[in-house]
Order: structure tokens, then C-alpha cells, then sequence
């Protein structure tokens, strides 16, 4: 691939530190480009949810958006609002009921509920755990033991990632101790490893790795998938707000599945409505693009029809993760997901 011109090193780090970017959620208008008009909806109450996504808003985030933008969640008589937050707040919000549902990684959801944070995991989003560790090609980095002694980004000693670089490095026998720790609270890792700042950095197959690429520069991609099957972002809801109406949170779910399976099927309906929602993402449609089909692979999963939950993939992760000292009080699987609020496929 021909490498790029340097004003896309500053397109790279807008998009991976746009904190500021505004939602702009445009629910009672058809979707640029799509001949799909907005759901009919009679007069009724709706349930409100207040919904966690990720920190930054993102084409990844697609889904929510066109369930929104299209009215489905209206449909299922739901008016639901979002907000963006980090991995961990959201999962103590989701836990308080400041939150009903959020988008939390399965590896933070053990810990958590293993601390007593009434939380359940109730549908898959990414099949495939999307959390990694990339370098560029030319560092020489090939598998989890070549990071002894090297620098690696990492937003913070938080969250999934955090989780994940833990037992990448288990499983080359190494700790923490081993490699050098560079903190990058603004998730400006990509543009690190990009400037050669560190060695390597975590981050998520679907975005970092894709961008690196989109610049001409190849990469290499140690994913924790290689050692065990983690249990990858999906569904979380608050116990007090399952108890409450776990209907509305069913509801919710579907509508939210039935918009990735719409996205699957033609991309760029997906691409439209995070356009829509984030505007700044349509400066650089072609990146996007990428992000999106990247991200619409890991959606699969290994249970079944998407949000299904694989238990027999959970309980490892359980073990695996009580292993490393990272549950600090015994739970069981029950304790940990519902995967009851999917309608049969």
C-alpha cells in the first residue's frame, strides 16, 4: 500500500483523541443516502433508558446510532438517550442505576461483579475480543514474548485493555515488571507507535491496526485470542434496573441486534448514521469505512446468531482470570450473564 501523505498523521491523531466531539442525534429524519423513512410511531409512553457507550464517539458505535436515527428503539416504545464514558465508569454507573445499560467489556464485568457491582452481562456485541496489542512491522515484534524490556502505550492500568495485556504477557511467562509502561490518558497510543514513541501499544483490532495500515505503515497484531477465548464489549444492564423492567432492556437488545444485522447486510446505512450522529467522521470517510467493515467482523460469535452468549468461552475466561488474582471474591457464571433476553433466533 503507498504510504500517505504526513497531513494523515494528523487526521490519525484527531481521530483518536476527538474527546469533544459532539453527538448529534438526528432521530426523526431518514438517514442520508438511505431510502429507509422513520418508523411510523403511534402516541404512547415510553420507557426511558439512559445507555453508556464508549469514550469516544465512534463509527463503531453504529449500531446505537441507527437504531436511534431509524426510531426502532422508539418502536419498541423505548426513548433512549446515550453518553459517552470510559470502560470502568461505566461499568460503576451501570451499577448505581445512574446508568441502565452500557457497552462494557466481558473482563471488566468478572472483576467488577466478583467486587459486588450489581451488573449482568446481557448480550454480545463483539464476538471476537477486540482488545490488542499492535507494533509496527519493522519493531521486529512478532509474538507476546518479543515485548520483554520494550515500551508499550497503554491508556491506563484500567479496563480491558489493562486486563488483556496482563494475560498476554502471562502467557509468555512475563508481568508489568518486565516491559516499560507508557501511560496515554488522551488514547493517543496509536500516534505513539506511529512516531515510534514506544515499541507497541494495546488497543482494538478494528481501529488502531486499521489506521496504521490506511498510512501505509504495516503492523503486526498479538491478540490474548491466541491464548484464551476472553469474553469481548457487549451488553450490560444494572440488576435494579433488570428487577425494574427487564422487558424494556430485552426490547432494547433486540432493536440493538436487529440494527447490526441491518449494518451487516449493507454497510453503508451503518456508515450514514455515525456520519449523521458524529459529523467530523465524514472528513474522512475512506477511514471509517475501513474502521466499520473491520469492526463488522468481530461482531461474529462463536454461540451463534449475534448477542448470543457463549457460556462454555465465560466460564474458561472465569477461571482463567481467577487464576491471574484478577477476581478477587468468588463468582459463578449465573452471577455474571443473563442470556435469556434474546429472542430465539
Amino acid at each position: 500500500m503507498p504510504a500517505r501523505s504526513r497531513s494523515r498523521s494528523h487526521r490519525f491523531a484527531a481521530l483518536s483523541i476527538a474527546i469533544s466531539v459532539a453527538l448529534v442525534m438526528a432521530a426523526c429524519r431518514p438517514l442520508p443516502g438511505s431510502s429507509r423513512a422513520p418508523t411510523s410511531i403511534p402516541t404512547r409512553t415510553l420507557t426511558k433508558l439512559a445507555v453508556g457507550l464508549g469514550y469516544l464517539p465512534s463509527v463503531q458505535f453504529a449500531p446505537f446510532y441507527l437504531a436511534l436515527q431509524s426510531r426502532a428503539y422508539e418502536g419498541a416504545g423505548l426513548e433512549v438517550t446515550f453518553e459517552n464514558k470510559i470502560d470502568p465508569d461505566l461499568v460503576i454507573l451501570v451499577g448505581q442505576g445512574t446508568l441502565d445499560i452500557g457497552v462494557a467489556d466481558g473482563t471488566s464485568v468478572i472483576p467488577a461483579v466478583s467486587q459486588g457491582i450489581p451488573i449482568k452481562y446481557v448480550g454480545t456485541i463483539y464476538g471476537t475480543y477486540p482488545s490488542i496489542v499492535f507494533a509496527k512491522a519493522s519493531s521486529g515484534i512478532r509474538t507476546a514474548a518479543d515485548l520483554e524490556g520494550k515500551k508499550i502505550g497503554i491508556p491506563g492500568r484500567y479496563g480491558s485493555s489493562w486486563i488483556m495485556l496482563q494475560a498476554l504477557l502471562a502467557s509468555a511467562g512475563l508481568t508489568p515488571e518486565d516491559v516499560t509502561i507508557v501511560e496515554y490518558p488522551d488514547f493517543g497510543q496509536g500516534v505513539a507507535v506511529q512516531q515510534d514513541a514506544v515499541d507497541a501499544a494495546t488497543g482494538f483490532a478494528n481501529n488502531e491496526p486499521v489506521q496504521l495500515e490506511l498510512e501505509g505503515i504495516d503492523t503486526v497484531v498479538l491478540r490474548v485470542d491466541d491464548v484464551i477465548a476472553l469474553p469481548g464489549p457487549g451488553l450490560i444492564a444494572g440488576t435494579a434496573t433488570l428487577d425494574a423492567d427487564e422487558d424494556a432492556v430485552a426490547r432494547f437488545v433486540e432493536a440493538t441486534l436487529d440494527a447490526m444485522a441491518e449494518i451487516e447486510a449493507d454497510p453503508e446505512v451503518g456508515l450514514d448514521a455515525a456520519i449523521a450522529a458524529v459529523p467530523t467522521l465524514g472528513a474522512d470517510r475512506e477511514t471509517q469505512a475501513a474502521i466499520l467493515a473491520a469492526t463488522i467482523e468481530t461482531w461474529t460469535t462463536k454461540a451463534g446468531p449475534f448477542g448470543a452468549i457463549d457460556r462454555e468461552g465465560w466460564a474458561a475466561s472465569l477461571t482463567y482470570l481467577t487464576e491471574l488474582g484478577l477476581v478477587p471474591n468468588p463468582v459463578t457464571l449465573d452471577d455474571l450473564v443473563r442470556d435469556d433476553l434474546r429472542s430465539a433466533p
